[in-house]
């Protein structure tokens, strides 16, 4: 077995575009929450908002050939944090804030245990690169929409019931895709 020319490329990337200081990255993991101590970016002083979350779903994959087809793969889908990219209002901030911001990191995990369960039905075929690619554009479309969406419906927190109603409805999903949590 050898992997491809695009699996060498791919492996490439990931040893040359190891993060940098500023790409500071923290997985999520469900015993541990953020803190106002994660957010390490300078407030946008033109924003209305008391704090602002930066995540996004890292994916990655790995093909294996045989005789130019493709014979196999391995996937890595993780939820991700970026401090450096994310900032609250030290003077406003509280930790209904937090909660807010949290829930933005667990939308993100959300949409990567989705991310996992649909990748456990794609099968081997030669089509599979592209399959990949169009998972992944499904996903963070579907993320970013709902992440808008939780924005709005909460009027970015200010509607109290909105947000319990959020806080309920993220945290039964993240339960019932319990099986492709992060890791």
């Amino acid at each position: 077995m050898h992997l491809n020319f695009f699996g060498i490329i791919l492996f490439l990337l990931l040893v040359f575009s190891q993060p940098k200081a500023n790409d500071e990255a923290l997985s999520w993991k469900d015993n541990r929450p953020l803190t106002w101590a994660d957010f390490k970016a300078r407030p946008q002083s033109n924003s209305s908002a008391l704090a602002q979350t930066s995540s996004g779903i890292s994916f990655g994959y790995s093909l294996k050939t045989r005789d130019g087809r493709i014979v196999d793969y391995n996937t890595n889908v993780q939820a991700h944090f970026y401090p450096n990219k994310s900032w609250y209002l030290k003077d406003k901030a509280d930790g209904y804030i937090l909660k807010h911001e949290q829930l933005h990191f667990d939308i993100t995990e959300l949409y990567a245990r989705h991310f996992r369960k649909r990748l456990k039905s794609i099968r081997v075929n030669q089509n599979l690169r592209q399959q990949l690619a169009n998972l992944q554009n499904d996903i963070n479309k579907a993320v970013n929409k709902t992440q808008k969406r939780y924005d709005a419906e909460t009027n970015h927190s200010i509607n109290r019931e909105a947000q319990k109603i959020w806080q309920s409805t993220i945290a039964k999903e993240l339960e019932r895709l319990q099986e492709f949590s992060s890791k």
